[in-house]
């Protein structure tokens, strides 16, 4: 049983810095290094705005490369911290900490296990990051828990009041001898929660991770839910998302209240070699007084940037260009791990 004073954060919450991994040669990115180091600057340059950056690096030549790059964008190089440390690849969401926080400022690395979701890559290097930030100091008065469970953190959503939200689809994947409901003991015992909410529906074609919840809805302050939407009845997604937009409808706060909804506009299809790929706006990073939004030069990049401005008052909204990223799967949430307050030295 987990410490019952810890509660995992929202991501609206303070952070110390946000945790990123430089993509290089040896990453899935090699055919395509140079265009992907343009978002990975463009990320590096926005957040560095608002907070300190950590970013893993495999050697001395790559972190010595990163910073030339980052340079030549005039980026804060006084906000940036290098760390080298062996990794497969560079999404971190799924193989960074799940950082626990306790009342008295005290913190709890949850480390579950990443099995490159549920054995589709090779994730040795990338199960053992945490343990490597952990002895490389980066941390400060927090704990390192393992927990031999398969869990990636865009698996999950919290509203830091002890509510999580998942996706059957993702997690029946990595635990088919696993019910709902033990399931759901799991993650209300080591994240820590009050309860958990499931939903059926929600899938985006490309999506290599059996449907994050992170490619699909996310948390907003004030009982707010962020979705992505699709509005063309041609379309494949059409029909499922609709259900899990009804799905979302349904869901009561815990006291009771329905959630304010936010649908994001559905881009068009974005199609490579053949191969539709997975452009979901409701894959935003929250930062210190700003939200990160991909944009993936679609019409409907700046309709997506202005709904999740209105889903988090008070914050600069800052687009980033994230078609590169979709090529593998994945987008701006997912390349990236935010660090509660506090927990970084």
């Amino acid at each position: 049983m987990t410490d019952s004073t810890l509660r995992l954060p929202a991501e609206w919450e303070p952070q110390a810095a946000v945790l990123i991994a430089w993509p290089h040669a040896d990453t899935d990115w090699a055919e395509r290094l140079a265009e992907v180091e343009t978002t990975y600057v463009a990320l590096a340059a926005a957040v560095t705005r608002f907070q300190p950056l950590i970013v893993v690096v495999a050697d001395t030549a790559l972190g010595a490369h990163a910073q030339a790059l980052l340079r030549a964008a005039k980026v804060d190089l006084a906000k940036v911290r290098f760390v080298e440390l062996p990794y497969d690849d560079t999404w971190l969401r799924d193989s960074g900490p799940i950082t626990l926080k306790a009342d008295a400022a005290s913190f709890q690395l949850t480390d579950f296990r990443f099995t490159g979701w549920g054995g589709k890559f090779g994730a040795e290097q990338d199960d053992a990051l945490i343990t490597g930030l952990v002895n490389a100091g980066v941390f400060n008065n927090a704990a390192h828990k393992r927990v031999d469970w398969a869990l990636e953190g865009g698996g999950i959503e919290s509203d830091g009041k002890g509510t999580v939200l998942t996706t059957w689809r993702c997690l029946v994947q990595r635990h088919p001898e696993q019910s709902r409901e033990e399931m759901s003991a799991v993650l209300r015992d080591n994240l820590p929660a009050s309860r958990v909410l499931w939903l059926d529906y929600g899938y985006l074609e490309g999506d290599d991770t059996d449907a994050h919840i992170d490619t699909l809805a996310r948390f907003a302050p004030g009982e707010r839910i962020v979705f992505q939407a699709c509005d063309d009845s041609a379309d494949p997604h059409h029909d499922e998302l609709q259900r899990m937009a009804g799905e979302l409808a349904a869901l009561r706060s815990a006291d009771g209240r329905p959630y304010q909804l936010y649908p994001l506009p559905w881009a068009q299809p974005i199609v490579d070699q053949g191969r539709r790929l997975a452009a979901s706006y409701a894959n935003y990073l929250i930062v210190n007084q700003a939200v990160l939004v991909p944009a993936y030069g679609d019409a409907a990049d700046n309709e997506a940037a202005r709904i999740i401005g209105q889903a988090h008052p008070g914050r600069e909204i800052v687009q980033v260009p994230c078609r590169p990223l979709i090529w593998q799967n994945g987008s701006l949430h997912c390349i990236t791990m935010q660090l509660p307050e506090g927990v970084t030295h």
